[in-house]
């Protein structure tokens, strides 16, 4: 049950990023100065988490790698 929620919600939060209502359907508005842009932020960090939950962890993407790693690959 709790994989269905997570799928469920991530695909919820997907569907918001891609934005297919164009503007209609907003949480917050993006043109209200500092706070437009983080209903699009918390969104991202849901479905990152969603993705992480099934183990695919995008964030790994960001991460510096030292030296020793470089070789390697």
């Amino acid at each position: 049950m709790k994989n269905l929620f997570v799928a469920f919600v991530g695909l919820l939060s997907f569907l918001y990023l891609i934005n297919p209502t164009f503007g209609v359907f907003e949480l917050l508005p993006d043109n209200i100065p500092l706070v437009g842009n983080v209903d699009e932020a918390t969104a991202s960090m849901v479905l990152l988490g969603a993705l992480r939950y099934f183990g695919y962890d995008l964030t790994d993407l960001f991460k510096r790698k030292n030296a020793a790693q470089v070789r390697t690959n």
